[in-house]
């Protein structure tokens, strides 16, 4: 198992104090490919809520465009979703990634949504899992680091001191599996 399987999940109240943590994070010289974050945007808006990749151009609208417009050039990957039971939701990283992968391969089962199922594929413990998806409901921002048990150690004492209302540390002992997730079987 790769060492660097570990994941410090933080939650923040506004999308000014993730972006500081960022901003903090890359200061400290922290691979920024090794973030994700995740938030919802809103809809209720007149201005129209999209997203465009076009080459090196990435361009945002809605409540939070300036904010996910400075990350896309800091992050691994960039996608908006729609998610049943979340709506419209942004997400940076190589988050991306493993929420393709569980859309692609796999149902999400126990409720989650498919970021849920991507959270409970690297690790993260279903309750800490279902507590996040709350967060995200309520309009909160997570961001994730991904890392080396020491990285992400380091890590938390910087999303805390940049105002994350929680910053959990989640150490991958065991080779990862989806526990939440059921494949279709050939009959």
């Amino acid at each position: 198992m790769p060492e660097n399987n570990n994941s410090l999940v933080g939650l923040f109240n506004s999308h000014q104090d993730a972006e500081a943590a960022i901003k903090e994070l890359q200061h400290a010289g922290y691979n920024m490919k090794q973030l994700s974050v995740v938030g919802k945007d809103y809809q209720t808006e007149e201005n129209v809520v999209g997203y465009y990749n076009t080459g090196d151009r990435i361009a945002t609208w809605g409540k939070f465009g300036l904010f996910w417009g400075s990350l896309w050039g800091f992050l691994f990957g960039s996608a908006f979703f729609i998610i049943p039971g979340l709506g419209a939701v942004m997400v940076g990283g190589p988050l991306v990634s493993w929420i393709i992968g569980v859309l692609e391969a796999a149902i999400v089962t126990g409720g989650l949504t498919a970021i849920g199922g991507a959270l409970a594929s690297i690790g993260i413990p279903e309750d800490s899992v279902i507590r996040y998806e709350t967060a995200l409901k309520a309009h909160k921002f997570i961001l994730i680091v991904h890392g080396t048990a020491t990285e992400v150690e380091k890590a938390r004492s910087i999303l805390l001191h940049n105002q994350a209302e929680e910053a959990n540390v989640h150490h991958v002992l065991t080779e990862l599996k989806p526990p939440l997730l059921s494949s279709a079987k050939p009959d």
